[in-house]
């Protein structure tokens, strides 16, 4: 073990101090004008425990700044750097959609066709809605009526990733009709991978290499750890600045893409149409624009394209955006189109609430209207008011009973629904629960308790249960997700479907 592993904060603050104010000449140029965020950055490394963080900003089709700040490796006394390795979680999914969209303008897939007219023997099932329904489209826009789902394969776990056949044979089950609502499926980009994979009859790291990072220059890229960038890599690390042993994950697609600061925002400049001379356009820039288009449901909250999620006023200017989180990792992609400006920031530390803050400084450095905006901006306010109890509407309350539908069978379930808010959910034979927290919004009840879900890979690891239901024609119908808590090891949500009949009123 290094000197660093073993001394704790101190030493990393001491060692973090030693090299902050070393920067290349683009830093340099930069000081003056991106001083405030440099400030920040430098705050959190020294006092704020982040290991690293890496920013590019680029405008106009030009970087303006890139620039690491910390350790991208503290036991082995590697600098962040512009150029290295992150992990960026769920900013894959913009890639990987680019990857599906250059697909669909080569005609080799129709956005608007069943996914499982692509898929081989595994297939997207369910009785939420009709599984056709289910498009490339609305997989790309997290509309196809997947379930929530992610799971870490730690290095030197007894368990091994799953393939992707059996991943959606188990998981790949409706939640809600497609179409209907916005529910972020990472399953939903792993199910694209493996389009792309038996499409293109590449797997999908090779093809991605070569049809998307190689064209846009993106030299410092790859789906997972290539063994010529290991030893470059940021190290993911927890929140008391332990490593985080590696991990994988049977969604690829949606969390498994490594990237640099400056590939990144190379990257967003693409999706600005900024033409550079040693990047070639993978797509038109008609398709660029249909991946910025809203795909969800008029009454969503959440406004989401082909891969992108999209902010109509980010502080009195549009954004294009998609940040990426999981053990270990924040990051953010962020593009403002009406200004030609990209804003990439990663951080090897999940802490997504410093990277927001980097994010907005970076972009208030370059845009003055941003900045007098987010100057102007009222304080949140520190006397925090205690939200209304629950009461369920009429139609919600009572009894209702059915049954949660596992890849391994079904087990019954029963939940009541009290008047004055209280709701008691039995699962199988587990002793009555009380559901914590819950709410029902847009016609949709959520909450979780004190319950397991009785699969073998539930089993794998204590967990708490997420209940997530449509009210639809006279049913709740929707998922239960196996959840682990985030501390000390995060480790699944695993869904399975829920259907419940109401048989009675309760009293």
């Amino acid at each position: 073990m290094s000197p660093i592993a073993g001394s704790g904060k101190k030493a990393a603050r001491v060692l973090a101090a030693f090299f902050l104010g070393i920067g290349g000449p683009l830093e340099a140029q930069a000081a003056d004008r991106f001083a405030t965020v440099r400030g920040f950055i430098q705050r959190q490394i020294v006092d704020g425990g982040l290991p690293s963080v890496a920013v590019a900003v680029a405008k106009d089709g030009k970087i303006l700044w890139e620039e690491g700040f910390g350790w991208a490796d503290r036991e082995r006394m590697v600098k962040a750097t512009a150029d290295t390795p992150y992990s960026l979680a769920s900013i894959s999914k913009p890639i990987t959609a680019t990857a599906v969209m250059r697909l669909a303008e080569q005609g080799t897939i129709n956005l608007d066709r069943p996914a499982n007219d692509y898929l081989g023997g595994a297939k997207i099932t369910g009785t939420a809605g009709h599984p056709g329904d289910a498009t490339v489209r609305r997989l790309l826009s997290h509309t196809a009526g997947l379930p929530l789902h992610y799971e870490f394969f730690y290095a030197g776990s007894p368990f091994r990733e799953r393939s992707m056949d059996e991943a959606i044979a188990r998981y790949g089950v409706l939640a809600v009709s497609p179409g209907r609502a916005f529910h972020y499926s990472n399953l939903g980009y792993g199910v694209l991978d493996e389009i792309i994979t038996r499409v293109a009859g590449l797997g999908y790291p090779d093809y991605m290499r070569a049809q998307v990072f190689v064209p846009l220059g993106m030299t410092r890229t790859s789906v997972h750890i290539s063994p010529e960038l290991a030893q470059y890599a940021a190290t993911r690390y927890d929140a008391r600045q332990r490593p985080i042993p590696y991990y994988d994950f049977d969604h690829d697609g949606g969390s498994a893409i490594y990237a640099s600061a400056h590939d990144l925002v190379r990257f967003g400049m693409f999706h600005l149409k900024n033409r550079l001379a040693d990047k070639r356009a993978i797509l038109a820039d008609s398709t660029i624009d249909a991946m910025q288009r809203v795909q969800t449901p008029e009454n969503s909250e959440t406004r989401y394209g082909l891969g992108w999620f999209l902010q109509p006023d980010d502080h009195g200017f549009r954004r294009v955006s998609h940040g990426g989180g999981m053990p270990g990792v924040s990051t953010m992609l962020a593009l403002f189109p009406s200004e030609n400006l990209a804003v990439a920031v990663l951080l090897n530390a999940a802490n997504p609430t410093a990277n927001g803050l980097i994010v907005e400084q970076a972009v208030a450095a370059v845009l003055p209207r941003y900045r007098e905006a987010l100057a102007s901006r009222r304080p949140a306010n520190s006397v925090t008011s205690e939200a209304p109890p629950f009461r369920p509407p009429a139609e919600l309350t009572g009894e209702w009973t059915g049954e949660l539908r596992t890849y391994q069978g079904a087990t019954p379930v029963r939940l009541v629904v009290h008047p004055d808010g209280d709701i008691h959910v039995r699962i199988g034979s587990h002793p009555e629960a009380v559901l914590d927290d819950p709410a029902f919004r847009g016609g949709v009840l959520t909450g979780h308790l004190a319950a397991t879900i009785p699969t073998e890979d539930a089993d794998r690891h204590p967990h708490y249960v997420t209940l997530s239901l449509w009210l639809r024609d006279g049913m709740l119908s929707g998922s239960a997700s196996a959840l682990t808590p985030r501390e000390p090891v995060w480790y699944f949500a695993l869904s399975s479907f829920v259907e419940l009949r109401r048989t009675g009123n309760s009293h």
